[in-house]
C-alpha cells in the first residue's frame, strides 16, 4: 500500500470567486511542489477547464481526477468526482440545461475562464457559475450516479453552502460514504454529534481558490498501486471512496 497526498477540492479560473492565476498549469506545479500525489478539479457548476488540467497533471506527474462543485436547489454544495474524464463532460453537458439564466458580470463576480493546456485563453462561461442549479438534492445525486460519479457533501462544517447548515442534519438516507471537511478544527464536533462520522469516511480539503490555499502534503489514502499506472490508481482510487 502506498501513500497518496490529496486534495480533492480546488478551483480554477472558470470559478469567478477562483483567483485568475488558477490555470490548470499553476494549480498542477504548485500541488507538486506541495507534494501531492491526487487533485481534483471541482470548479463551480462546470467541468470545462477539466481536459487541460488532465494535460497539465500529466505533465508534473500528478493522477488528476475531473469532478464539479455541484450547486443544488437548496444551495447545498456537493463535491462530485468521476473516473473518467468523458463521464465528467457528459455530466457537465447536462448541468448546462440546469443552470440560472444569469449572465456573468466579470466586473462583479470574476472572470469565467476557458483555458487549453497551455493556459491560453479559449473561451469564457457567459452564464453566472455561482448560482444555484434548478436540481433539487435527491435529483442531483441520481444524476451525478447516472453519469458514473462519485459524490459527497462540500465542507460540511462551513455555514457557508453546507448541508448541515441548511439542512440541520446530514440524512442517512442520501448514502454518502464520506464527508468532507474544510480544515480539520471541527471535526471532534461533528463526529459527535452525527455518530456515523468516523475517521475513515473523513476527507480534508482545502476548497482552494488560490495557489496558496492548496493543501500541503498532510491528507492521505492508502492505495495498492501496483503494478502501477495513473489509471490504476485513478480506479483504486475510486473503489477506496465506494468503501469509506
Amino acid at each position: 500500500m502506498t501513500k497518496y497526498f490529496y486534495d480533492l477540492h480546488i478551483h480554477s479560473c472558470l470559478s469567478p470567486c477562483a483567483d485568475d492565476d488558477m490555470t490548470p498549469n499553476n494549480i498542477a506545479g504548485m500541488s507538486a511542489i506541495k507534494g501531492l500525489n491526487i487533485i481534483a478539479l471541482t470548479d463551480h457548476n462546470s467541468c470545462k477547464n477539466c481536459p487541460a488540467f488532465f494535460e497539465a497533471c500529466r505533465s508534473q506527474g500528478l493522477i488528476p481526477i475531473a469532478g464539479m462543485e455541484l450547486s443544488t436547489a437548496e444551495d447545498i454544495h456537493l463535491v462530485c468526482l468521476f473516473p473518467e474524464l468523458d463521464d465528467a463532460m457528459s455530466f457537465d453537458k447536462e448541468i448546462e440545461e440546469h443552470l440560472a439564466n444569469i449572465e456573468n458580470r466579470p466586473d462583479i463576480f470574476g472572470n469565467q475562464l476557458i483555458l487549453d493546456g497551455d493556459d491560453e485563453k479559449i473561451g469564457e462561461e457567459k452564464r453566472l457559475l455561482i448560482s444555484a442549479t434548478d436540481l433539487w438534492l435527491s435529483d442531483a445525486l441520481e444524476l451525478v450516479r447516472r453519469h458514473n460519479g462519485y459524490v459527497h457533501p462540500a465542507h460540511i462544517n462551513r455555514e457557508s453552502n453546507g448541508i448541515v447548515a441548511i439542512l440541520g442534519d446530514i440524512p442517512e438516507e442520501y448514502g454518502f460514504r464520506c464527508y468532507e471537511f474544510n480544515g480539520k478544527d471541527d471535526v471532534p464536533e461533528y463526529k459527535d454529534r452525527f455518530r456515523f462520522i468516523s475517521d475513515e469516511k473523513i476527507l480534508i480539503c482545502s476548497d482552494a481558490h488560490h495557489l496558496w490555499d492548496i493543501n500541503e502534503a498532510e491528507n492521505c489514502l492508502l492505495i495498492d498501486d501496483e503494478p502501477y499506472s495513473s489509471s490504476l490508481v485513478r480506479r483504486r482510487f475510486f473503489e477506496h471512496l465506494e468503501q469509506m
